[in-house]
């Protein structure tokens, strides 16, 4: 019976050095930028996949997680202006967007009384009129209604503008918030973290120092976080792997991320229309790679609104271990850059269907992956009439 690296030897078109990566993986050794380029350049969809796929199961098994969350998005109001972005109305234009005060946020978050969901994710655009003691203050709302809800809130690009227009640093103003009720930060802002590209799609924005340094710093306070980068647009694998080579670095140092998380670029209504999307090939690539070489970062993220239900599923032979969760039909920032999901919804049980179509194990978890739920042989209470969950 062949082995793992002796069918990968077999495949098509595999190369010696292409064999010396995959050896390297299969010996739990890390790969490195040359060997993640040439993974990039040169492995074959099933050579990667196969690879991946032996990385996933080796540190997850047969487990995909979800979880039972969803989203509140303050506001599309933002004074960032990139060139990506299909979601944000600059604020001069802000009649063109929505403002959400507390008490609507909260009767938001009133709606999920009585049901079990475990995560509130809050991020949105950068509102000059929604500061530092505004988010204290919903944090506060939120934690005094519910206090067992997980808060997930505001993208590294929310904190450094709130911190530098509060004049507090990074640590005070996360000790602030943490005070207030923050559990976790999100991983969004990171878009791609070389300057070369990130001058061109949204250089008014925190740059890639400052995102490090605000996860870093909420690392050392306690807090666990997520990691993204956006790709398919007019990034090379060059700028991929500089990005996440800077967070694999990060992660030794202070093993805070959680998951890593590959958004797609959508085209649709931005500035960046004219640049083509990237292929089912290469995102599952993408995957593929991140999963090879992100070594200490432990899951791996597909974000299922923006790939679509079909195309999620098969993230999960590509080293994906996690599809998000069942969000809600709020959520607006990826459905109105022409995502496949216009209305990105999915119950608990369409969840677990989806998982188990391409025979994983569905595993309800927290936020922290504190599993809740082993979905592997129960079949979970119709929730008809609450879509959101």
């Amino acid at each position: 019976m062949q082995t793992g690296i002796e069918a990968l030897v077999q495949l098509p078109a595999t190369t010696p050095e292409l064999r010396a990566v995959a050896a390297k993986i299969y010996n739990r050794e890390r790969i490195t930028d040359a060997d993640a380029l040439l993974l990039f350049e040169q492995g074959s969809l099933p050579f990667l996949g196969t690879l991946a796929n032996h990385v996933r199961e080796r540190m997850h098994g047969n487990t995909t997680y979800f979880n039972r969350n969803f989203h509140i998005e303050p506001t599309n109001v933002c004074v960032f202006s990139c060139n990506f972005c299909s979601y944000s109305r600059l604020y001069a234009k802000r009649e063109e967007g929505w403002e959400l005060s507390i008490d609507q946020m909260l009767h938001i978050v009133k709606k999920y009384d009585g049901v079990p969901v475990t995560e509130v994710h809050i991020v949105g655009g950068v509102h000059p009129k929604m500061d530092l003691a505004f988010f204290a203050d919903l944090l506060k709302a939120i934690k005094s209604h519910r206090p067992d809800l997980h808060i997930k809130a505001f993208t590294a690009v929310e904190y450094d503008y709130m911190f530098r227009k509060a004049k507090v640093s990074v640590e005070d103003g996360l000790r602030f918030l943490i005070a207030a009720g923050l559990n976790s930060i999100p991983g969004g802002g990171a878009e791609i973290f070389h300057p070369e590209i990130r001058q061109q799609i949204c250089a008014d924005k925190v740059d890639a120092d400052g995102w490090l340094e605000i996860h870093e710093t909420a690392h050392r306070l306690g807090l666990h976080s997520n990691a993204t980068m956006l790709y398919g647009h007019i990034e090379s694998y060059h700028h991929r792997i500089d990005h996440m080579s800077r967070l694999r670095n990060l992660q030794d140092r202070t093993l805070g991320f959680q998951t890593f998380i590959p958004l797609k670029f959508r085209n649709a209504d931005n500035d960046m229309s004219q640049v083509p999307e990237s292929t089912i090939v290469e995102d599952m690539k993408m995957y593929a790679v991140a999963r090879l070489y992100l070594d200490n970062f432990p899951h791996l993220k597909a974000y299922w609104p923006m790939l679509g239900r079909h195309n999620a599923q098969m993230t999960m032979g590509f080293g994906v271990n996690d599809i998000d969760g069942t969000i809600d039909d709020t959520t607006k920032i990826y459905s109105m850059a022409g995502s496949e999901e216009q209305t990105p919804t999915m119950t608990t049980e369409e969840l677990v269907t989806l998982i188990r179509q391409v025979k994983r194990k569905p595993v309800e978890r927290d936020t922290l992956y504190n599993v809740i739920k082993d979905y592997s042989d129960s079949v979970p209470v119709s929730e008809a009439g609450f879509s959101s969950n």
